[in-house]
């Protein structure tokens, strides 16, 4: 049995209002189209690098704006969401990059905070320094009896770390979500490799939902939203485009895949590395 769902890949600006708007579309067109499911990218709701303009639009969960129309427009279309991720405020003063499962009651079924944030240099003179703004999370998160079975969490910077996966199959994870802001140098040379890799050494189905373009504050992402079977296969490459497209998830290829490439039943714990 397969399940459709919908990605949505999108060019986020910095007023949550028109954001929000391009979200709501989303669904209802996600719904149209057939999808149980709709996937959206990292920083949904708000890209600003511009941190004192972004703080003054960046609210709790509890008052966001966004994922209140986002909840209301999946029970309106009944249809379920990984709202990637939104920027939230917490009790420290900081702020969350959260990401929110919703079901097609408009509940809010689980949330994940990026446990790995970005902080470089880079050689064009780019510099991000997440951990100014951004406080990691520390759990990783598997959602249970959503439309696509079992539902690992991540966003964007978490794709490089390969022990975050494992202990989300680990947990039974049968489809990891990936929302992504790459950058446009980062995203040629490794999303499509990464994603591939992390799909085929778990034996999951990777949903890719990436931001894409030249943005409001100035920033230019890779695009290119990506549906990886369990095999590696690219089920769907969006390319640059903005908007909605659709895919479909059939779990028995889970099965079929770990059965052929028992990888999962094979781990062993490793203890540290010895020097000689």
């Amino acid at each position: 049995m397969t399940t459709r769902i919908a990605i949505f890949q999108s060019r986020t600006g910095i007023d949550p209002a028109a954001n929000a708007q391009a979200l709501t579309r989303a669904v209802a067109e996600a719904s149209n189209g057939g999808a149980q499911m709709l996937f959206t990218p990292e920083m949904s709701g708000l890209l600003d690098r511009d941190a004192e303009r972004a703080r003054r639009n960046v609210r709790s969960a509890g008052e966001d704006s966004v994922l209140a129309a986002c909840r209301e427009a999946c029970a309106h279309s009944g249809i379920w969401m990984h709202l990637g991720s939104l920027a939230v405020t917490t009790e420290d003063g900081k702020f969350a990059n959260r990401g929110f499962v919703i079901d097609s009651a408009g509940e809010i079924r689980a949330s994940y905070d990026k446990i790995h944030l970005f902080d470089v240099d880079l050689p064009t003179g780019e510099s991000w320094r997440e951990s100014n703004v951004y406080r990691g999370g520390s759990e990783a998160v598997v959602v249970d009896s959503t439309p696509v079975g079992k539902l690992g969490l991540s966003i964007c910077y978490d794709l490089r770390f390969p022990a975050l996966f494992q202990r989300l199959t680990d947990a039974g994870a049968q489809v990891v979500s990936i929302p992504a802001a790459f950058t446009v140098p980062t995203g040629r040379a490794h999303w499509e490799i990464l994603l591939r890799a992390r799909a085929i050494e778990a034996g999951v189905f990777v949903v890719a939902a990436a931001q894409s373009g030249r943005h409001e504050d100035g920033r230019e992402t890779y695009g290119h939203s990506l549906l990886v079977d369990p095999w590696g296969t690219i089920l769907a490459d969006m390319g640059e485009t903005t908007g909605v497209a659709f895919g479909e998830i059939d779990l028995a290829k889970v099965a079929d895949v770990r059965s052929r490439v028992p990888a999962i039943r094979h781990r062993r714990p490793i203890g540290d590395a010895v020097t000689r």
